[in-house]
C-alpha cells in the first residue's frame, strides 16, 4: 500500500485520485474529506498526491480545496490562478474573499443551496 507505487491495485494514491475522480463538474472537495473518501492517513496525503500528478492527468485536481472553501497557495507558477480559472470555467463561484460556499458547490454532501449566479 505504497503511496510511492501507485500502479499497486490497492496504491494509497490510486484511492486518492479515484476519489476525485467522483467530484462532479462544479463541485469542490477537500482535502480532508478525500481524506476520508480513501482511507488515507490524512488531508496532507491528498495534497501530497494532487502534487504529484502529471500534466494532463485525467484527476480533476482543481476540484480539491481546503477546509476553507479556498485554494491552497503553491510554492511555485501559477497553479492557484490556473485551478481559479478552471473552477470559474465549471460554475464556481468565489466570494471576494477568494472563497468558495461549501455549502453550495461541496461534494459528497448535498447542495442546501443553489449557487448565487450573481
Amino acid at each position: 500500500m505504497s503511496p510511492r507505487n501507485p500502479e499497486s491495485p490497492d496504491s494509497l494514491y490510486k484511492r486518492i485520485y479515484a476519489a476525485v475522480r467522483r467530484i462532479p463538474t462544479g463541485r469542490v472537495s477537500t482535502y480532508g474529506r478525500i481524506a476520508k473518501l480513501a482511507k488515507a492517513p490524512g488531508p496532507r496525503v491528498v495534497g501530497y498526491a494532487m502534487a504529484a500528478l502529471r500534466d494532463g492527468s485525467s484527476v480533476p485536481w482543481q476540484r480539491v480545496v481546503n477546509h476553507k472553501g479556498e485554494i491552497s497557495l503553491r510554492k511555485a507558477g501559477d497553479g492557484q490562478w490556473r485551478q481559479r480559472r478552471l473552477l470559474e470555467a465549471e460554475g464556481v463561484h468565489f466570494s471576494l474573499r477568494g472563497r468558495i460556499d461549501l455549502r453550495a458547490y461541496g461534494w459528497p454532501t448535498p447542495r442546501k443551496t443553489p449557487p448565487n449566479k450573481a
